[in-house]
This record gives C-alpha cells, sequence and structure tokens, in this order.
C-alpha cells in the first residue's frame, strides 16, 4: 500500500459553528488518535484528502505533515455528507512503520461460474493482521468456471506475504449455488403461500362467449 502525503494545520478552534467554518473554506476537520497520546485535532485539504482516501481504499494510510513532523494516519472513519457527498469529518489512528494493525478488508470477486450458477457473496470482508504500511486494498477470488456447490471459505484465501488472518477459518466468502428457474422459485413461492395459509386469488373467467347471432 502506498502512502499519499497531505499537509495538515493544528486546529485550535472546536464546536459545530468552527466545523462549517472549515468546510466553507472546502477544507475538513479531522483527528489523530492512538499510541497513548492526546487526540490531535487538524485541518486538511478538502479536494486532496477526499482524493486521497478514495485512492487509498477502505484502509487509507495518509502521511500527515503537521508542522513539519510527519505522522502516518490510518484511516478509521470517514463521515460524508449524504446529500452532497462530501467529506465532512476524518477519524484516524496513528500508526509507525513496521507495526502491526487489525484492518478489515474487502473482498473482490472476479471470473464467471459456469453457466446457470449463481454466485453469492456471503462475507464482503475479512479481518486481517498485516503491517501498518503494506495493508492489502483487497483480496480478490475467483470463480471462474466454478460449479454449483463450490464454497470459498476464509481459509482458501490468497493472502499477501506478511498478512495473517484473523476471520473464522470457516467463515464461508463466497458460495456457488444452483441458479433456480423461474418455474420453480414459482413452485416455491406458492408451497410457501399454501403453508402460510395465504390464498390467491382466481384468475378472472373469461368472458361470455358472444350471443348466438338470431
Amino acid at each position: 500500500m502506498s502512502t499519499e502525503k497531505i499537509t495538515a494545520q493544528v486546529r485550535t478552534e472546536f464546536g459545530k459553528g468552527a466545523a462549517r467554518r472549515i468546510r466553507r473554506e472546502d477544507k475538513i476537520p479531522a483527528v489523530v488518535y492512538g499510541h497513548g497520546a492526546e487526540p490531535v485535532h487538524l485541518t486538511l485539504p478538502g479536494h486532496e484528502t477526499m482524493m486521497a482516501i478514495r485512492h487509498g481504499g477502505a484502509n487509507a494510510l495518509l502521511e500527515l505533515d503537521v508542522d513539519g513532523e510527519t505522522r502516518l494516519g490510518l484511516v478509521r472513519d470517514v463521515q460524508v455528507d449524504p446529500i452532497r457527498r462530501v467529506i465532512e469529518h476524518v477519524d484516524f489512528v496513528s500508526v509507525v512503520r513496521g507495526e502491526k494493525v487489525t484492518v478489515d478488508v474487502p473482498v473482490h470477486v472476479v471470473g464467471d461460474a459456469v453457466r446457470d450458477a449463481l454466485v453469492v457473496t456471503e462475507n464482503a470482508t475479512v479481518q486481517l493482521e498485516a503491517e501498518a504500511t503494506h495493508i492489502p486494498e483487497q483480496i480478490e477470488v475467483s470463480v471462474e468456471g466454478a460449479e454449483a456447490g463450490t464454497q470459498v471459505l476464509a481459509s482458501d484465501l490468497e493472502l499477501p506475504k506478511g498478512s495473517t488472518l484473523l476471520s473464522d477459518a470457516d467463515l464461508l466468502i463466497v458460495n456457488v449455488t444452483q441458479q433456480i428457474s423461474a418455474e420453480a422459485l414459482e413452485a416455491e413461492l406458492e408451497s410457501a403461500e399454501a403453508d402460510a395459509g395465504i390464498e390467491r386469488d382466481e384468475p378472472e373467467a373469461e368472458a361470455a362467449a358472444e350471443p348466438a347471432a338470431e
């Protein structure tokens, strides 16, 4: 994982009013926790930070230049405005090079299973322990040519060197099943409705035949 450098400013004003003023200037309020130190409140450049987090993914690692001192910050929480889709606040945990951290890494399914097979992602992330500067952006799982009945467990994943699986080894990641036909689905639905005591409306009777000519 590459790190991107962001020049940050120490923030001395707090509260909703101060946060709004920061956002009006296209900047982002943030805080860095960790290593037994007091939290450090920062102001980050909006566009640069947004692009760095987007590029780094779920576990983006940023080099925060604070008054000439570089801190490594691992993104832990990003608050996004639900309407404007802009970042409103970022929480970082402070890390050091060589340190092991616990992260949830996305699973990315690639390839196509055999025809009429349905690929279901049962768990979209796995928990790993990895070195702070070598966190994988994602774990790739191939289902190319997989047949119905194929299952991929957490223990089957190919992890990058230096990463250790923390999730249960038997955690089901991908399940390949037989795709159900429309007829079979309808039959199952009718059976379930019958078990629940639900009666379907009968289709309307066909229109009466035209009266015979006199």
